[in-house]
């Protein structure tokens, strides 16, 4: 789990293309996800052996000057808050503006590491003009061009140095997350879950800012909610709702063992509940779906649940393995259900399979469909084995790992998950040479 860093700066800078290029650096980097809200960017990298998560602030709704300004406050004082370091781009072409100096001044209050780049710097000219970003009052500056990359490690390099290096805590209770769309129920879900007789131990400070972990002892299960029900919309505040739920739900996914993802029937499965999901699924956690408010579903028939589930399986492809649970927080519908579920994902999470009887299932179904032939050249697969790593990880040792498809993978993939239970779980399969 790593640190959250946020670029941050007005429009047409050059925020998007840094960010990815950080990205895309290596193929073992996640893709961006783009629509957990609005025009907003969530990605991980990381340089010199450390992770980060990484936002882009970028795509401001304009109305007028004014509200650009508002719109631009409000989103940098949210990276502020949530982000543990922040980069301040700037343009060199177009210079010092006033909404550079707005934001600047934000930043000079923060306590936080903040690296000011500019950008566009592509020659020894536009490096000789950047002198006038001293203006800013931000200290020293980093000059980079982001569409080729120049300039960016230096940048980089100082930024890792500054992030905090964040130790998960060890607890022997599992962690899960209630996340999804505000006003899904996640809430009146927490609450409906300790009940009138308050069965909580104790109320824990969360490693992230306004998140409670609450330790619940109930029925048999001991565990900690991760409370993400704390976004709330500020007064007057429309646009930024969003972004609030993102920076939120990056932190609680990081730093629990199970996502339990809710959505509201009524709405369906929308977009930004699907990219907080694909959240989860990149930084390989467990996952159970809850379909809320299912009461208030009309003209239900006898396969609606089947249609609905199918609906969001669809949209969750290939990775359907995953428990779809439709319930109702108000009547206290199969919330217990969800629970003892999450606790099997989180058990399926944490298995270990024994080498030799992964062997034993795995090669004779190997045999009797190899990989198939690539470039004349035919693989052959020897042995296999479950990484040592905290999710379900497997190696697979042949004499040409680099000529096994990605449809070989999901095969793979998909027969083991046949023969162990593997449920909410993402699994990873590396090809290695033997």
């Amino acid at each position: 789990m790593g640190a959250i860093v946020a670029i941050v700066g007005r429009p047409n800078v050059g925020k998007s293309t840094f960010f990815n290029r950080l990205i895309q650096r290596r193929e073992a980097i996640v893709d961006a996800v783009s629509g957990v809200t609005r025009d907003r960017h969530y990605g991980k990298s990381d340089w010199n052996g450390k992770e980060f998560s990484i936002i882009d602030t970028g795509g401001y709704v304009v109305g007028s000057d004014d509200v650009f300004e508002k719109e631009i406050d409000r989103q940098v004082e949210l990276a502020i808050e949530e982000a543990d370091a922040i980069i301040f781009m700037v343009d060199v072409e177009t210079g010092v503006t006033g909404m550079d100096e707005d934001v600047a001044k934000l930043l000079r209050r923060v306590k936080k590491p903040v690296f000011l780049a500019v950008n566009k710097v592509d020659n020894a000219k536009r490096a000789e003009d950047a002198v006038e970003f001293y203006s800013l009052g931000l200290g020293e500056y980093f000059t980079l061009s982001s569409i080729n990359g120049g300039g960016s490690g230096e940048l980089l390099d100082a930024l890792v140095e500054k992030l905090p290096d964040v130790v998960e805590e060890e607890s022997e209770l599992p962690r899960f997350a209630v996340v999804g769309r505000p006003n899904a129920g996640k809430s009146s879900f927490i609450n409906a879950l300790i009940g009138e007789d308050r069965y909580i131990v104790t109320d824990i400070a969360g490693t992230t800012r306004d998140s409670i972990d609450t330790k619940y002892n109930r029925f048999g299960f001991e565990f900690n909610l991760v409370d993400t029900a704390g976004i709330r919309r500020k007064a007057k505040v429309k646009e930024d709702l969003e972004f609030y739920s993102v920076m939120r739900s990056v932190r609680a996914i990081e730093h629990c063992d199970v996502c339990i993802l809710m959505l509201d029937a009524t709405r369906g499965f929308d977009g930004q509940v699907e990219n907080i999901f694909w959240l989860a699924q990149r930084n390989h956690k467990g996952i159970v779906i809850l379909v809320n408010k299912w009461d208030l579903v009309e003209d239900k028939e006898t396969n609606t649940i089947k249609h609905y589930t199918q609906k969001i399986k669809k949209a969750i492809e290939p990775f359907t393995d995953v428990p779809i649970l439709f319930v109702s927080v108000l009547t206290k519908q199969r919330i217990f259900k969800a629970i003892e579920t999450a606790v099997e994902v989180y058990n399926n999470r944490n298995k270990k399979i024994i080498t030799r009887k992964f062997n034993e299932t795995m090669l004779p179904i190997i045999e009797n469909y190899p990989p198939p032939a690539y470039k004349g050249k035919f693989v052959k697969i020897k042995f296999c084995t479950q990484l040592p790593t905290p999710y379900p990880q497997f190696a697979f040792f042949c004499n040409l790992p680099q000529y096994v498809r990605e449809p070989y993978k999901r095969y793979l993939e998909n027969k083991i998950r046949e023969e162990y239970d593997f449920s909410g779980v993402p699994i990873t399969v590396f090809m290695r040479k033997k």
